[in-house]
């Protein structure tokens, strides 16, 4: 492939579409080579709203809710809306949170959940983590 030279339909100023341009519109998919130069193209992306740096469509601003903090009891935004019964924490104690020795959270290490076919669940979901054709045969159903 070589270089081609192409006239802007917007301010017709010539611009060259490169053979590694053209490489890359073909492994995209693109059918037709562009028709503005680059800086039209920024102008037309950046006035519909879209970003000039290629990221595709702009990120919308996150809503953000007041709280307080579960540990400093400073107030505080987070991105979510804060439930009952559930901690809050600010930036600063959540990091210090997951810096922390195994995280801070309540996580039990795996040696308190038992053997792996003891899983003293009851109900429905009893039989979790187990294949399904053990369960078949351990049960004699087939």
């Amino acid at each position: 492939m070589q270089d081609k030279i192409i006239t802007c339909r917007d301010c017709g100023a010539e611009f060259t579409f490169t053979a590694g341009e053209q490489e890359f519109y073909a492994q995209k998919g693109f059918n037709n080579e562009p028709t503005r130069c680059p800086s039209c193209r920024s102008a037309r992306k950046s006035a519909r709203g879209g970003s000039s740096d290629g990221a595709g469509a702009p990120r919308q601003e996150r809503k953000m809710y007041p709280a307080t903090c579960s540990q400093c009891h400073k107030p505080t935004q987070v991105p979510f809306e804060p439930r009952d019964g559930r901690p809050v924490y600010c930036s600063d104690c959540y990091s210090a949170q997951r810096s922390g020795s195994g995280g801070g959270f309540d996580r039990r290490s795996a040696s308190s959940f038992g053997d792996r076919n003891d899983r003293g669940r009851g109900g429905r979901n009893n039989d979790r983590g187990r294949d399904r054709h053990d369960r078949y045969d351990r049960d004699d159903r087939w």
